[in-house]
């Protein structure tokens, strides 16, 4: 009989006592042969550790020094796990018990899938897909991220219509599969990151080093979303904008950076002008912030990898064409009617 490989699922936990004592039950019914479990802690102050401690002892709990964010709060955390595949789950994440072995399953039959994502439905809307990942990530070639089932704030019921597996550009960190190999040959997440699209980043150096990203639809799990900053918080505004500029100086082929990154400031220059005509003068300021810090971190940048330069439209994942002209000129608000 084979041996399964082994599975470490890793939480990533600040201030979750609600989420887990809701949560970790489900987890814990995991049916997985080789599996363990580990709660990282990004220094919390409440009392959830102790909850875990003394509830769950089967738990291994690792506590960092300080919270650095989902991307350095895992990277730190991971240092002290070992298996051979990581599944970074969000403390806001109910799973089905036997979710672990499709997605194991299918990135065995191919050793260049670094990484995958299981269907993610909306916790509260469980006939829905979820913001977060849905039926797995896209990017169109400015750098604009959506899923399957999700584009921009319109999500999909779930009829089935991507039960699909296949090769995506991004897979969602709320339930990132990873072989932990491939996490630390790449150095991990950007710490610089500190949270929101550091799994982008991660999934697209994964693509230059010349590994898979896919999607596992016999997997379902439920994401109930916004637990540590809801939709329509400024910072986490804030971050969107920053981190991905910071994701296409990084990760852009020298011959289409400025191409995508002039239009982009344009068009961010309107998203700012539309939050202060809608009422929103702290969405502006987020967004004008965003440019700020992301011009300091650019000239003091410098490059972490010698991944090969790769040309955005010959990656998996990418649409052609720009989202936001499509979704908001044409009103192609579904995936199908998108690409």
């Amino acid at each position: 009989m084979p041996v399964l490989p082994s599975v470490a699922v890793v939480i990533l936990n600040w201030n979750g006592k609600a989420f887990l004592e809701k949560f970790l039950p489900s987890v814990c019914r995991s049916t997985y042969g080789n599996l363990q479990l580990v709660l990282a802690d990004n220094a919390s102050t409440d009392d959830s550790v102790a909850f875990v401690e003394a509830n769950y002892p089967r738990i291994r709990v690792i506590r960092n020094a300080r919270n650095d964010g989902f991307a350095g709060g895992y990277n730190d955390a991971l240092q002290h796990v070992t298996a051979d595949i990581y599944v970074l789950l969000n403390q806001d994440v109910e799973v089905e018990a036997g979710w672990i072995e499709p997605v194991v399953a299918l990135m065995q039959e191919d050793p260049r899938i670094a990484a995958c994502q299981p269907k993610m439905r909306a916790y509260l809307q469980p006939d829905e897909f979820e913001y977060a990942g849905a039926a797995g990530g896209w990017m169109d070639f400015l750098g604009y991220t959506f899923c399957r089932g999700r584009i921009l704030y319109t999500v999909e019921k779930d009829y089935g219509q991507y039960n699909n597996a296949n090769d995506i550009f991004w897979a969602t960190g709320a339930a990132l599969f990873i072989r932990s190999e491939c996490f630390h040959q790449l150095g991990g997440f950007d710490r610089d990151f500190f949270a929101h699209m550091e799994e982008v980043d991660l999934c697209w150096r994964l693509q230059r080093a010349g590994y898979r990203i896919c999607y596992c639809p016999d997997s379902t799990v439920f994401h109930v979303g916004g637990g540590s900053l809801p939709q329509g918080n400024p910072r986490k505004l804030y971050l969107n904008f920053r981190n991905n500029l910071m994701m296409l100086w990084k990760n852009l082929h020298s011959e289409d950076r400025w191409i995508v990154l002039v239009q982009r400031f344009f068009l961010d220059i309107l998203a700012a002008v539309k939050s202060l005509v809608a009422g929103k003068p702290k969405d502006m300021a987020a967004i004008y912030r965003a440019y700020r810090d992301y011009y300091r971190w650019r000239r003091k940048y410098v490059k972490k990898d010698n991944l090969p330069e790769m040309k955005l439209m010959k990656m998996t994942g990418v649409f052609h064409g720009i989202m936001i002209w499509r979704y908001y000129f044409l009103r192609r608000k579904k995936f199908s009617e998108l690409i």
